[in-house]
C-alpha cells in the first residue's frame, strides 16, 4: 500500500506510487467532452474511472458535507465523489478524486478545499485529491500535465463542442427518437477508439453549413436513414 505523504503545508499528495496503485475518479460535468477526457488521462498512465451515478442519495450526500448556500453543482459534485467512496465499489485506501481548479475568483477554485474538508468529515481523510489546473496552484509528485498532455486535453473539449453542438441541431428533427444520442455515443467511441487527440483524427468531411451538417450526420426529416453518414 502506498505511503501517505504530506507537504510542509499538511496537503497529502498522490505520489507516483499511487499513481500505480490507485484509481481516480472523477466527477461527470459533461458526459461527452469528459468521456474524451478519461482516455487522455488514461495514455499518460492514470487508472481512472468516470462517475455516472444519478440519483438522489448523491445530492443527500452533497448536503450532508457541503453548506447549502454553496452553489449547487459543488453540491452535486462532492456529493457525487463522497457517494463512490462510501459505495463499497472502490477500496477506500486504493482511491483518489480528481478535482478541477481554475485560480479565478469563482468559487469553482474552492470546490477542491470543499471536497477535502467533506472527506475529512466523512472518516476519509486520507484520500488524495488531485487538482487539475493550468495555473500551477497545486503540485503533486505523481500528477503533472505536460504540454502535449495539455493539448490532447484541448482537442477533446473541441470536439465535445463540435458534436454537443451538433446534436442540439439535429435532436428537434430525429425521425427515429434516441437517435441522435446514439450517433453521438458512436463518434465518441470512434475517438475515444483513436486513442490520440489531435488534428489528424478528424475525419475530413466537405464544408457545410450547421443545416447541412444537420442533414449529412443525422436522420433528419429531409432525408432517409440510407442516406445517413456511416
Amino acid at each position: 500500500m502506498a505511503e501517505l505523504v504530506y507537504n510542509e503545508q499538511g496537503r497529502l499528495l498522490f505520489t507516483e506510487e499511487m499513481k500505480r496503485e490507485y484509481t481516480l475518479l472523477m466527477p461527470q460535468m459533461l458526459p461527452v467532452h469528459f468521456t474524451m477526457l478519461k482516455r487522455v488521462f488514461e495514455l499518460q498512465g492514470y487508472k481512472v474511472d468516470m462517475l455516472t451515478t444519478n440519483h438522489r442519495g448523491i445530492v443527500d450526500e452533497g448536503l450532508k458535507y457541503v453548506h447549502n448556500d454553496t452553489c449547487y453543482p459543488a453540491l452535486l459534485v462532492i456529493g457525487q465523489l463522497i457517494d463512490a467512496v462510501k459505495s463499497g465499489k472502490y477500496d477506500p485506501h486504493k482511491v483518489g478524486l480528481f478535482i478541477t481548479q481554475t485560480g479565478g475568483g469563482c468559487r469553482a477554485s474552492n470546490y477542491i478545499h470543499l471536497l477535502r474538508k467533506a472527506l475529512k468529515r466523512a472518516g476519509y481523510g486520507y484520500v488524495p485529491v488531485v487538482s487539475v489546473n493550468l495555473s500551477g496552484l497545486e503540485k503533486n509528485p505523481g500528477f503533472s500535465l505536460g504540454f502535449g498532455m495539455i493539448i490532447q486535453m484541448a482537442y477533446s473539449m473541441i470536439y465535445g463542442d463540435i458534436l454537443v453542438n451538433l446534436a442540439n441541431q439535429c435532436r428537434p428533427y430525429e425521425i427515429v427518437e434516441g437517435e441522435t444520442d446514439r450517433r453521438i455515443a458512436k463518434w465518441v467511441e470512434r475517438l475515444v477508439a483513436a486513442s490520440s487527440f489531435s488534428p489528424m483524427v478528424w475525419v475530413k468531411r466537405p464544408r457545410l453549413s450547421t443545416q447541412q451538417s444537420c442533414r449529412y450526420w443525422m436522420p433528419c426529416r429531409a432525408m432517409s436513414m440510407s442516406e445517413v453518414c456511416a
